[in-house]
C-alpha cells in the first residue's frame, strides 16, 4: 500500500463512519436520474476535509500541496462513490489560494470533464475549490470561457457556474467586475444546448448578472426569450420584481 492509498483508506473509513441510510435517501431526491452515493450530508464532508488538515493528524501536516494535490487526483481516480469525488475536490480547498501555478486551471478542466458526474459535484468544485483559486489569479477568470465548447455537458455547465460569483467581487482592496458582455456571449454560445443542467446554468448566470446589469439582462432575455426554456427565464428572472417577471414570461 503506498503513501496515498493509506490516506485515502482512512478518508473512506471516516466517510463510512459517517453515513447513514437515511441521508443515502435524502440525497437521492435532488438527482431524479440516480446517483451512486453512500449517504454523507455535506456538513459530514466539511468535517471529513477539515479532519484532514487538522494538527490532530500529524502525519497530514506533513503534507506538501503537491502530495494532497496527488492524493486528491488519486482518490478521483478510484472513487466510489459520489462523497469521495466532493472530498477529493474538498481537500484542495484552502491551498489552491497560495499554492500551485496557473496550470491547476488546466487539471481542474480535466476533472470536470473526466471525473464530474452531476451537477452538485460541478458546483462544489466550481464555487470552493475553483473559486478560491480565481481570487489569487483573477488574470485567469476569463481563461475559462472555453469550456462553453466542450463536448462533456458538465464541463459546458461549469462554463456559466464558475462565473457566478465574479460579475462583481471583492479582492482585497479592489473590486473585480466581469465583463458583462462576456456573461451574454457566453449565454449565447449555450442556449441552444440540450443538456437540462447546462439550460439551468444560463438561468443561474442571468439572475446573478441582473443583480448589477438588470436592464442589460431585461434586454437580453427580450433578445433571446423564443430561444429560451422555460425553466432557463424564470431563474434567470427570479430577482426581478413581479411586474417584470410577468411581462418577460409572456413572451415565450
Amino acid at each position: 500500500m503506498n503513501q496515498y492509498e493509506r490516506h485515502i483508506s482512512r478518508l473512506r473509513e471516516e466517510l463510512r463512519q459517517r453515513s447513514s441510510d437515511e441521508k443515502a435517501e435524502s440525497s437521492r431526491r435532488y438527482f431524479p436520474d440516480g446517483i451512486n452515493c453512500i449517504g454523507a450530508n455535506a456538513a459530514d464532508i466539511k468535517s471529513i476535509i477539515s479532519g484532514f488538515h487538522s494538527d490532530s493528524h500529524s502525519e497530514n501536516a506533513e503534507l506538501t500541496a503537491v502530495e494532497v494535490l496527488a492524493i486528491a487526483e488519486h482518490l478521483l481516480l478510484t472513487a466510489q462513490c459520489h462523497e469521495e469525488n466532493l472530498i477529493a475536490f474538498g481537500l484542495l480547498n484552502k491551498l489552491v489560494k497560495k499554492n500551485y501555478d496557473d496550470d491547476l486551471l488546466l487539471r481542474f478542466e480535466y476533472w470536470l470533464e473526466h471525473y464530474a458526474s452531476n451537477w452538485a459535484q460541478v458546483d462544489d468544485l466550481c464555487i470552493k475549490t475553483i473559486y478560491q483559486f480565481l481570487l489569487s489569479r483573477p488574470h485567469l477568470i476569463v481563461k475559462t470561457q472555453h469550456w462553453a465548447t466542450s463536448e462533456v455537458s458538465w464541463c459546458r455547465r461549469a462554463s456559466n457556474v464558475v462565473w457566478v460569483k465574479f460579475i462583481k467581487r471583492g479582492m482585497g482592496k479592489s473590486t473585480y467586475y466581469l465583463d458583462k458582455q462576456l456573461a451574454f456571449k457566453n449565454c449565447d454560445l449555450l442556449i441552444d444546448d440540450k443538456d437540462e443542467f447546462v439550460q439551468k446554468s444560463i438561468g443561474w448566470l442571468l439572475k446573478v448578472t441582473s443583480q448589477h446589469h438588470e436592464n442589460d439582462v431585461i434586454e437580453y432575455i427580450e433578445n433571446n426569450a423564443t430561444k429560451m426554456t422555460r425553466p432557463t427565464m424564470r431563474y434567470a428572472i427570479e430577482k426581478m420584481d413581479a411586474a417584470t417577471r410577468q411581462r418577460l414570461l409572456s413572451l415565450k
